[in-house]
C-alpha cells in the first residue's frame, strides 16, 4: 500500500465530498462511506467515486460519460485523466452543473 497514494486520495475524495454536500445537498443525495462517494440524483442516476490502491487512481463511474480513471499529476496538483481528456474536479463540475442547474465550484 502506497501511503501517499492513500493519504491524497482520502484527502480528494473527503473535499469533493465536503464541497458538494455544501454546494448540492439540497438536490444531490451526496454519501462517503468507507472510502466510496456516492451522488444519487433525483433523476436516478448515481456517480461513485473511490481510489483504486494497486493502480494508484481514483476511479470515477458517471451514469452521464461512463468510467473513467484519475492518476495524481504533481506537476498540476490535480487528479487527471488517463485517458488525457482533464482533470477529476473539472469533469465533474461541468457533468453536475449540467445535470443540477448549479455550479458546484470545484
Amino acid at each position: 500500500m502506497d501511503a501517499d497514494f492513500e493519504s491524497r486520495a482520502e484527502a480528494e475524495l473527503q473535499r469533493l465530498m465536503a464541497r458538494l454536500d455544501d454546494k448540492l445537498g439540497e438536490t444531490v443525495d451526496v454519501e462517503f462511506q468507507n472510502g466510496i462517494l456516492t451522488l444519487d440524483l433525483e433523476d436516478g442516476g448515481q456517480y461513485v467515486i473511490n481510489r483504486h490502491g494497486p493502480n494508484k487512481e481514483i476511479w470515477l463511474s458517471s451514469p452521464r460519460s461512463g468510467a473513467w480513471h484519475f492518476k495524481y499529476d504533481a506537476s498540476g496538483n490535480a487528479w487527471r485523466s488517463t485517458r488525457g481528456a482533464g482533470e477529476l474536479a473539472a469533469l465533474l463540475n461541468s457533468e453536475l452543473a449540467a445535470v443540477t442547474g448549479i455550479d458546484p465550484q470545484l
